[in-house]
């Protein structure tokens, strides 16, 4: 009898066939992996290579001494209280700044820098250093437009605004040509005055002469800030009466009068600062003169130059009682 018949105590296989015997499964335990048949007709496939889903890492941790927050599934996230500082793998551990030093040159990652000089202040004192900056920058370029119409030949400028000009120079900026250009000045000019005078007495007398620019060079003499009045009022009232006047005393211009009044106030105030003719004595007239000397050469130069001083004096001028009063309202103011 076979023993697939019906009625057999045989067991079939599920999904059997009828005839012939069950093939083996290929999870079964012992059962020999069966051979796949050839196809026919199609080309020989190399088995793949088998390809590792994990590098081998050298010195791996064993996983029962990983700490918390680094089992298997990945990296615990930065945020992560379990998560050691440093231990993320493939990436280098970046302490954070300091909350303290947060803005301070930089040392929080992200931060943007601290602003410095004039952004550093407020909007109110970027404006008030702004309007400083203009204001000197103008200043500046007005000064050196000044001094270069100054300095420049005789144009249309300088004889439309020739006023405003020397109003801005003198005598606080004055530039001249006698240090370099074509003849340095080799001479040396005091400036002396003397004064006919009435004491309180009511007498009438004259004075000696008193030389007003060996004063002011004692004044200078040793002085580290010396005094702007001290070093050109007198040199410059001089040099403004000589250079609108001729050698006889005669105005050369329509500046003369000026000149001759500016010079006159100028000894007069020295006058009465010196008390000259006693306390209370009242300047009446002045003359002024001029002793140039030359200046010697040095030894190993052959020049010769004469030694003689030269004297140009004034004539007489009366002091006006106007002019007096003034005068020594500003002789008292000083």
């Amino acid at each position: 009898m076979d023993a697939y018949d019906e009625g057999s105590n045989g067991r079939q296989a599920p999904d059997a066939p009828p005839d012939g015997p069950a093939p083996a499964r290929r999870d079964t335990a012992g059962a020999p992996d069966a051979p796949s048949a050839p196809v026919l007709g199609a080309p020989d496939i190399p088995d793949a290579p088998e390809v590792s889903t994990a590098p081998d890492l050298p010195n791996a941790p064993d996983a029962s001494n990983v700490p918390a927050g680094l089992a298997e599934g990945g990296p615990s996230s930065p945020s992560s209280p379990s998560s050691p500082a440093g231990l993320t793998e493939g990436e280098p551990s970046v302490p954070s700044a300091p909350a303290g030093l947060r803005g301070l040159g930089g040392f929080a990652e992200g931060d943007p820098p601290a602003p410095t000089g004039i952004a550093a202040l407020s909007p109110g004192y970027q404006i008030a250093a702004a309007l400083a900056l203009a204001v000197v920058a103008v200043t500046a370029c007005v000064h050196l437009g000044m001094v270069f119409l100054h300095l420049a030949p005789s144009n249309t400028v300088t004889k439309q605004h020739g006023t405003a000009i020397e109003e801005w120079i003198y005598p606080e900026f004055e530039q001249n040509w006698k240090l370099f250009a074509p003849n340095p000045l080799q001479q040396n000019i005091a400036v002396q005055v003397r004064a006919q005078v009435r004491t309180p007495d009511g007498t009438s007398r004259e004075t000696g002469w008193y030389d007003l620019s060996a004063l002011d060079g004692a004044a200078i003499d040793g002085n580290l800030l010396p005094s702007h009045t001290d070093q050109n009022e007198l040199r410059r009232s001089w040099d403004f009466y000589v250079s609108s006047h001729d050698a006889e005393n005669r105005p050369s211009g329509m500046r003369g009068d000026l000149s001759e009044r500016y010079l006159r106030r100028v000894v007069v105030l020295r006058l009465d600062r010196l008390q000259a003719g006693g306390k209370d004595a009242v300047v009446e007239s002045v003359q002024v003169r001029s002793r140039t000397t030359n200046v010697m050469p040095p030894e190993w130069s052959q020049e010769q130059v004469s030694d003689k001083p030269m004297l140009r004096e004034l004539p007489w001028w009366s002091v006006p009682e106007g002019d007096r009063q003034q005068e020594t309202a500003e002789a008292s103011a000083r």
